[in-house]
């Protein structure tokens, strides 16, 4: 493992310790790979997958525009699964990666499609 990916994961693991996502208040984690952005609603407490959303759904990936466009996107549309199921509270997992650019356009994406955190 490279130097910079142990530094990223030391901060994943600090994150960790301190967030954790409940039934009624999940966590958004965010991983984000060199061309596509992940995002998934999780139950700690029973370690479940609520809902998942990414840059590879077909209705995002046949948009056109830049990574950090479709990143939006894809937020709003987890924020829509997540209040079609019920859930308007989320606690955000930024997965060690710095809050600005496609992780910060996915959050600001969620917000604006209504969910808070």
């Amino acid at each position: 493992m490279s130097n910079n990916l142990q530094k990223k994961q030391k901060i994943r693991y600090r994150i960790r310790k301190k967030v954790s996502g409940t039934a009624a208040k999940p966590r958004l984690s965010v991983f984000r790979s060199n061309a596509e952005l992940y995002l998934q609603l999780i139950n700690d407490e029973s370690g479940v997958t609520i809902t998942a959303a990414s840059t590879r759904d077909k209705d995002i990936a046949a948009q056109t525009g830049t990574k950090t466009d479709k990143s939006k996107l894809a937020g709003s549309a987890i924020a829509k699964k997540a209040l079609d199921l019920g859930v308007k509270e989320v606690v955000f997992d930024r997965g060690g990666n710095l809050y600005h650019g496609r992780v910060k356009a996915a959050a600001e994406g969620a917000r604006e499609a209504g969910l808070q955190f």
